[in-house]
């Protein structure tokens, strides 16, 4: 019997397949931004700590991955436990990831040969218990990989994650590759928030979400991580009427790949 595959049929799938995603993140423990125009977009209202999740730097941030590094920081900052940092260069600034949040004391660095030792210490790091999270640095991620990773977080309830950084800005392509991480982040450093009075402002960031399993894809205007890990919208954005704030979300309404 051929089996009934017309777009309502499919549609219908669809929607059972993400109700199901939506359903088994119910007993996950998650993890939220305190920011509602990025908790109201992403299922069950934060990032699931069982999971692997990834995130680069836009344009030259490609290639050093300072606002992404820090972006990961200020979300294991708000987790108890120690953080397992795998790396294959020493080259990370211990006080910026203080400034969001995560002093040297709560990070164990594992330096690695190649990116295959890299991926092999995260994996092992997730079946420790007590950790924060762990993160790694790595430029390929291959499905196997990143399936690996995903299935050793979900059995330890422990986050992982996995910093992009490349050699070449043009190498920075294979982020389009899939991977079966639960969401992919992007992060670029902005100008920081104007100030009433002589002085530097607080650093934004341009955030992007360009994948969420069961969720929506955007992008927003932040301001970066404060010293407890913390998000929040520019005081600008923050003061806009909701409605107004949707219209100027360069992302609504662009579903997740």
């Amino acid at each position: 019997m051929t089996p009934n595959r017309t777009p309502a049929a499919l549609d219908a799938l669809r929607r059972q397949v993400r109700a199901l995603e939506i359903e088994g993140q119910a007993s996950r423990a998650m993890l939220p931004f305190g920011v509602p125009e990025i908790d109201d977009r992403l299922p069950g209202g934060g990032l699931p700590v069982g999971a692997l999740h990834e995130v680069a730097g836009g344009a030259d941030g490609a290639l050093h991955g300072a606002a992404a590094a820090k972006f990961a920081a200020g979300l294991l900052a708000r987790m108890d436990g120690p953080v397992l940092w795998c790396r294959r260069h020493p080259d990370l600034f211990a006080p910026a990831l203080a400034r969001v949040g995560l002093p040297p004391d709560r990070i164990i660095f594992a330096d690695a040969g190649d990116e295959d030792g890299v991926l092999a210490s995260m994996e092992e790091g997730l079946r420790w218990p007590g950790l924060a999270g762990v993160v790694g640095e790595v430029s390929k991620l291959s499905m196997t990989a990143s399936r690996r990773l995903q299935l050793a977080a979900e059995k330890s309830g422990q986050m992982a994650i996995a910093i992009r950084r490349w050699k070449r800005t043009a190498d920075a392509a294979d982020l389009g590759r899939p991977t079966a991480a639960y969401s992919r982040w992007r992060i670029s450093a902005m100008p920081s928030s104007p100030l009433p009075t002589a002085g530097v402002g607080p650093p934004r960031w341009f955030l992007e979400l360009f994948r969420c399993r069961a969720g929506q894809a955007f992008d927003l205007e932040i301001e970066a991580c404060d010293a407890k890990g913390h998000l929040r919208l520019p005081a600008p954005l923050a003061n806009r009427s909701a409605g107004a704030h949707a219209g100027q979300d360069h992302g609504q309404g662009r579903a997740a790949a």
